[in-house]
């Protein structure tokens, strides 16, 4: 049985996106989710030249959902989905929970309830499904509370889901790595 749920893992362009989207190559439909925040060109020009690189690279006939409702969207979705990244929706849902100002007692279950959503809606998927996540641990500790909070909870998320997956898949320097 060939692998059906693949988590694609890696560092800061080290080739993650461009690998998921090869594993789609034969497929005649694909739905990709995008679930970052929304870019905004005039706030912050580089992240929205990133997304639209993201955008020219994928093929036509694959449908885009922009949407931070990543396990709706799983749920949806008849033909095959890629993810592309768990960082991005985890930045969304801290977004969405006021969570960069606010004590983490006041949303950490709000954020476990979303979490739990989104593995349960990927472990019942069985066309191919591949996210794509940073690998946030082998750097220093960040130096800010918020970068500290953000690789706590996505190595938390990534786990979750590496757990659930039939394959994970590790990118350094462009090379994949089966885990």
């Amino acid at each position: 049985m060939s692998a059906r749920r693949v988590l694609v893992t890696g560092g800061v362009r080290s080739g993650k996106s461009a690998y998921a989207e090869r594993l789609f190559a034969d497929q005649p439909a694909v739905t990709y989710v995008a679930p970052g925040p929304v870019p905004d060109s005039a706030a912050d020009p580089e992240w929205a030249a990133r997304i639209d690189a993201h955008r020219v690279r994928r093929p036509a006939h694959w449908t885009t959902v922009e949407t931070g409702d990543v396990a709706a969207a799983l749920r949806a979705a008849a033909q095959p989905v890629l993810i592309d990244c768990l960082g991005t929706w985890l930045t969304r849902t801290i977004d969405e929970l006021d969570g960069w100002n606010r004590p983490r007692a006041d949303w950490e279950a709000a954020w476990r309830t979303a979490t739990d959503d989104l593995v349960a809606a990927w472990r019942d998927r069985e066309p191919l499904t591949v996210a794509v996540t940073n690998e946030v641990g082998w750097g220093v500790v960040p130096a800010y509370a918020s970068g500290r909070l953000f690789a706590d909870l996505l190595g938390r998320l990534n786990q979750a889901v590496a757990a659930a997956a039939d394959d994970v898949v590790l990118l350094v320097s462009g090379r994949a790595l089966h885990l």
